[in-house]
């Protein structure tokens, strides 16, 4: 599956937090849609269609908020090490791409770095379906209204799937201010509790809550070898968010950094509409993976 992408994890249990890396060491066609208005982000102004660089070789999910952004760092020397990168004529000069998660506050203050980033991708397999709270997804936590005395525990997701010569992977890790429901059950998946009964932040906000921060954001990347343009990557990722808004209760928030990232291999001709489609049912298994306990 997906032989020209790579996916690795690396995490601190101590520090509660981690890395997850998506390697394209050839290349890839890549872009990114931003809906949440607290993100930190690196590189993504390179991913809009009229920016010269058509390809990228990585894709960074890490916990630590901005600070976590250093973890880009070592998937560059990874990277440098082995010849890849943007052929400049002199240099060949990795591009790097990442999106950070707020988890400062879950254990104690730490965040990936370049080593925990190079460790990601040493240990980088193949793609399958898995969750829990690993990787990006070791310090996140979701339902948020409360404060995180009383946040759920969040996590990251993957799911994977093969129609005919398509494949696709759905990555994503789920650190939201909402609360997380099975968009076919509707049923709740992790979120804010009081004595044991949900809480409905959606409800609740219409009566006033103050001091909220920005301390949330659902990052995920579309991983296919499809052949798609840096707009179709665009159109792809849009829709991609529709599976965040399926799922997650309030989402695209102020106080959340959501963003999907899409990358292509481009190895296989398709219909752009059916990968669109489908791409947002993939998103939506990797948010409830991302809450399975059975792996």
């Amino acid at each position: 599956m997906l032989n020209s992408f790579r996916l690795g994890h690396f995490e601190d249990v101590s520090l509660g937090t981690g890395v997850t890396v998506i390697l394209a060491p050839f290349g890839a066609t890549a872009s990114v849609d931003v809906m949440g208005n607290a993100p930190a982000t690196r590189e993504t102004d390179l991913l809009r269609s009229e920016c010269s660089v058509e390809k990228i070789n990585a894709v960074v999910l890490s916990g630590g908020s901005a600070f976590g952004l250093d973890a880009c760092s070592g998937v560059m020397q990874f990277l440098k090490k082995r010849g890849y990168g943007f052929d400049t004529g002199a240099y060949k000069v990795p591009i790097v791409c990442g999106a950070s998660l707020y988890d400062l506050e879950y254990k104690t203050f730490g965040y990936p770095d370049a080593d925990m980033g190079l460790y990601a991708c040493e240990t980088a397999g193949d793609f399958c379906d898995l969750g829990g709270s690993f990787g990006a997804g070791c310090g996140a936590t979701v339902g948020k209204l409360m404060g995180m005395a009383h946040a759920a525990k969040g996590g990251l997701g993957v799911a994977v799937i093969k129609i005919g010569a398509i494949e696709m992977a759905a990555v994503v890790a789920v650190n939201a201010f909402g609360n997380v429901y099975d968009p076919d059950t509707k049923t709740l998946l992790a979120g804010v509790t009081r004595e044991g009964k949900e809480i409905n932040i959606e409800q609740s906000l219409r009566y006033g809550v103050e001091g909220i921060a920005g301390m949330n954001t659902t990052i995920g990347c579309i991983v296919t070898n499809a052949k798609l343009t840096k707009p179709q990557c665009k159109v792809v990722a849009k829709s991609a968010h529709d599976a965040y808004a399926r799922c997650i209760h309030p989402v695209h928030t102020v106080v959340d950094g959501d963003a999907v990232f899409v990358m292509s291999s481009g190895e296989v001709e398709c219909n752009v509409l059916a990968v669109q489609s489908e791409a947002t049912v993939l998103m939506m298994r990797a948010i409830k993976n991302a809450f399975r306990t059975d792996f």
